[in-house]
């Protein structure tokens, strides 16, 4: 962040009230727990929790040249692009390299990204350089507007009551938009626990309105629905396979090697697909894949992978698996082991721990 004064989402307030232990993340201040990290995980696969994701980056793109200029930063084809879609994409250096990972939505008469929160600026600094010339314009709502993440089993049932609406009509990566006089709310089908659940967007002037529907109150909080932080956020999302900008996404490399080829379209041309279709046509060095290690130690980020007593690659995210009860990573690893089933040793602490190659996700919803 550009300055030393750390941020407050909206529902900061409603935090600290609940008890949430407070720390900075990307520069703000945010819940990592409430009850705790397990207790939240497991309320979270069972029935509903609502994250705080304020945070994140809210882009509005209005003009008429707003399709042509996406499609060429984002690595998603969005010619023609629906309206009510959302689109998950990276938007990409020309040497591939992923400056960011995003979701980008048609609306009727504009275009939305949510960006991650340490990359808001670098975002919304890279999207002016190429207005250039471009009937394009951008508008930062991120600290005029919240947005939760209502995730869980019971979500959908839960959240209809709250919106009105009858969400379970609603498909994977579609969004509804409503007016409420001169406000605009935004309910989005996606997710990132590996539940089904939506996103809601909404002005900061309605918080007040929302947080006793959402929550209860002090002296009757909602029997189902419960505040979840970032910590649990972590652990769902590993066991979900979903990759986190700074662990599987990076500057330093690109979305294919990081194993996100189905969000790539190599037919069009974006910014970053030239050095992309050479990389596919040479064949990947090393490919992310997922580890089940011995024991219940925990593999870090960057944590060293051997075979046969040599590095063949790291770990970039791992966890104990509160849904698994096992060691479960991620991690880069050579093309000649990345093979389901391949036996491998990650370093933790000063031993080497036996782990195999299992299949991503770790873990999936009963449909």
């Amino acid at each position: 962040m550009a300055t030393d004064t750390l941020l407050h989402t909206p529902l900061y307030d409603t935090h600290v009230q609940q008890g949430g232990k407070i720390v900075d993340f990307a520069g703000w201040e945010m819940p990592v727990q409430f009850a705790g990290i397990l207790e939240e995980h497991h309320h979270t696969r069972n029935a509903c929790s609502v994250f705080d994701v304020s945070h994140m980056g809210r882009l509005i793109l209005t003009g008429t040249d707003c399709e042509s200029l996406l499609d060429r930063l984002c690595t998603r084809n969005l010619q023609d692009a629906e309206v009510g879609r959302s689109y998950y994409g990276h938007i990409c250096r020309e040497d591939g390299g992923v400056l960011d990972d995003v979701i980008i939505s048609r609306f009727e008469k504009h275009w939305g990204i949510v960006c991650n929160a340490s990359n808001r600026e670098k975002i919304v600094h890279w999207i002016n350089q190429h207005t250039e010339g471009c009937n394009v314009k951008l508008r930062d709502e991120t600290t005029t507007t919240c947005m939760v993440a209502c995730q869980g089993p019971k979500t959908l049932e839960l959240v209809s009551e709250f919106t009105s609406e009858d969400l379970t009509k609603l498909k994977r990566y579609r969004f509804r938009a409503r007016q409420m006089g001169p406000f605009r709310i935004t309910v989005y089908r996606c997710g990132y626990t590996g539940e089904d659940g939506v996103e809601v967007v909404l002005p900061t002037s309605l918080v007040g309105m929302m947080v006793p529907k959402l929550f209860g109150t002090p002296k009757k909080p909602h029997p189902i629905i419960k505040p979840a932080g970032l910590g649990a956020r972590d652990t769902l999302r590993i066991e979900a396979a979903m990759p986190l900008y700074g662990h599987e996404l990076s500057e330093d490399w690109d979305s294919l090697t990081a194993g996100q080829s189905w969000c790539v379209d190599l037919t069009k041309d974006f910014i970053g697909a030239d050095a992309m279709r050479k990389r596919s046509e040479q064949g990947l060095p090393r490919k992310i894949v997922g580890l089940e290690l011995e024991g219940r130690r925990i593999a870090r980020q960057h944590a060293e992978v051997f075979a046969g007593g040599s590095p063949v690659g790291e770990v970039t995210s791992g966890t104990l698996s509160p849904t698994l009860g096992k060691s479960i990573a991620m991690a880069f690893v050579a093309g000649a082991h990345a093979t389901e089933g391949t036996e491998l040793e990650v370093a933790v602490g000063s031993k080497r721990l036996p782990a195999s190659v299992v299949p991503l996700p770790f873990y999936k919803r009963a449909k």
